[in-house]
């Protein structure tokens, strides 16, 4: 058990942010990284549709000798992750939430919440807010749109036009900015372009502290002192593959 991998998961390469984090605590592991491109956006499925696509996804990580699986995608986790949990009693998940109470514990005034459609419009949002916001706290809930897929794509022009769009109103009142999608650190300097005085703030590091503390609790990590291989499937292209493994090169300098 202590030398399968850590499978996972994002609806394209988004999950890279989280893997990024992975590496720095946890480098010795061995990962699966499943990148679903082909079905990105997952914002714009049905529950029904997102539940039979992560299912296939995570017979796919299991059945590739995953030990643990992390859905690198707040979209998923909000979805699915309680359906998966109940169907693979054996798995051991750790999901995605946006970092809304990272937000409210460092005392930020008025913070952007930007996230899918999905995510903005769940439950599990709501819930967050109303457990962790104080009543001189705002949060402003911004829709992505269809960023994630932009991303993916690398259409940088498109990307600049929409962040534009929907967040340049909120130059002179927002003080902070939660990533709720994993996609959307990897346009970190894009968005810090817009909002210079935003603090952004994202989970990954949670995360990845997550992970480190399932591994540890059920007494699976790799304590080898090996670096760990990396392996990223894409379901839409090889050339994707090439480019995530360039951004992590580039991330991990």
């Amino acid at each position: 058990m202590k030398n399968k991998k850590i499978g996972i998961f994002d609806s394209g390469i988004g999950g890279l942010s989280i893997l990024i984090e992975l590496l720095k605590i946890l480098p010795n592991e061995d990962y699966l990284f499943y990148e679903d491109s082909i079905n990105n956006p997952y914002g714009e499925k049905s529950e029904e549709e997102l539940f039979d696509i992560t299912s296939n996804i995570v017979d796919y990580l299991i059945s590739n000798d995953c030990k643990i699986i992390v859905i690198a995608c707040n979209t998923a986790t909000t979805s699915c992750m309680k359906k998966l949990r109940e169907k693979y009693k054996e798995i051991i998940f750790v999901g995605t939430v946006p970092a809304i109470k990272v937000a409210y514990d460092n005392n930020y005034k008025d913070t952007i919440l930007l996230a899918t459609p999905y995510t903005i419009k769940s439950t599990r949002v709501e819930e967050l807010i109303h457990d962790y916001k104080n009543n001189d706290q705002n949060i402003y809930l911004v829709s992505g749109k269809n960023l994630a897929n932009l991303i993916d794509n690398n259409d940088q022009e498109s990307i600049n036009t929409l962040l534009k769009e929907i967040l340049l109103h909120y130059k002179e009142k927002a003080d902070s900015i939660v990533l709720g999608c994993t996609h959307y650190p990897l346009i970190a300097d894009n968005i810090k372009n817009i909002l210079p005085n935003c603090e952004i703030l994202d989970g990954s590091v949670g995360v990845a502290k997550e992970v480190l503390h399932q591994l540890e609790l059920n007494n699976i990590k790799n304590n080898s002192i090996t670096r760990g291989n990396i392996i990223i499937k894409n379901t839409k292209s090889d050339e994707l593959v090439t480019r995530s493994y360039e951004i992590l090169e580039d991330m991990l300098k």
